[in-house]
């Protein structure tokens, strides 16, 4: 065997042990997920040889957030991944309203979080209609009448780039664990501390380190009565499987 093939050799190993790793990440519960992320994340090179190969083991209308996971290493680590530019929106969206999400899919996939949240607050203001638009905010009584298939993409993507941490359905989650009592929910989700408002933008953490249901941010100085409705919204609540 000469030298060339033993690299060869070697390299399909490595190959072949990578791909092990990512897919018993991804057949991993939550817990085992996260504990598996910097051993995933030490083999960027690897993923990023085996590129294409890795996404076959996703579906594009899915929420898997392995896949978004995978996505954002390369983005950190192997730009050149994306040359390709189909991987900067790699995950299917879809609109009732004709919105095109692939500026939120970027920032999410970025990191770029707090960006991420303006546009999700603009894209509320849009499905709210014409005069929650021309007003700035939308009215709780707006709600209902939301496209819910819009609403799902942006749960989805919110979800998919956060390791399943972020997003509205993930809020509703956490509002049944406390009882729906939102003055529980908001020290949980990192809104309040000691009593008083987190200061916004500069005191929110814009990172994978915030606490579960942190993004994307409702303004309350209204009162809950519009994240309520945003949480119970019908295609929020069927998200995981009738939360509220």
């Amino acid at each position: 065997m000469d030298l060339l093939e033993m690299t060869n050799n070697d390299q399909e190993d490595q190959y072949k042990t990578t791909l092990n790793l990512v897919k018993r990440f991804v057949d991993s519960n939550q817990r085992k997920r996260i504990n598996l992320l910097s051993e995933v994340e030490s083999e960027v090179d690897n993923l990023f040889l085996i590129g294409k190969n890795l996404f076959d083991l996703f579906d594009k209308d899915g929420d898997d957030w392995a896949a978004g996971w995978l996505l954002q290493v390369l983005k950190k680590h192997k730009p050149n991944f994306f040359i390709d530019d189909n991987y900067n929106n790699w995950f299917s969206t879809y609109s009732d309203e004709n919105i095109n999400y692939e500026e939120l899919q970027l920032k999410l996939l970025e990191q770029k979080f707090e960006e991420a949240d303006r546009l999700t607050s603009s894209y509320l203001r849009k499905l709210a209609g014409k005069l929650a638009e021309k007003r700035g905010y939308v009215f709780y009584s707006e709600v209902n009448n939301m496209s819910g298939t819009d609403l799902q993409t942006i749960d989805r993507l919110w979800s998919i780039y956060s390791n399943g941490k972020f997003g509205f359905s993930i809020q509703a989650k956490l509002l049944k664990s406390v009882e729906k009592k939102y003055e529980l929910l908001w020290p949980k989700i990192g809104w309040k501390n000691n009593g008083y408002w987190t200061r916004y933008p500069s005191s929110f953490i814009w990172s994978l380190d915030a606490p579960e249901g942190h993004m994307p941010l409702i303004n309350q100085l209204r009162g809950v009565r519009l994240m309520d409705s945003i949480l119970r919204h019908p295609a929020i609540t069927l998200r995981h499987n009738n939360i509220l």
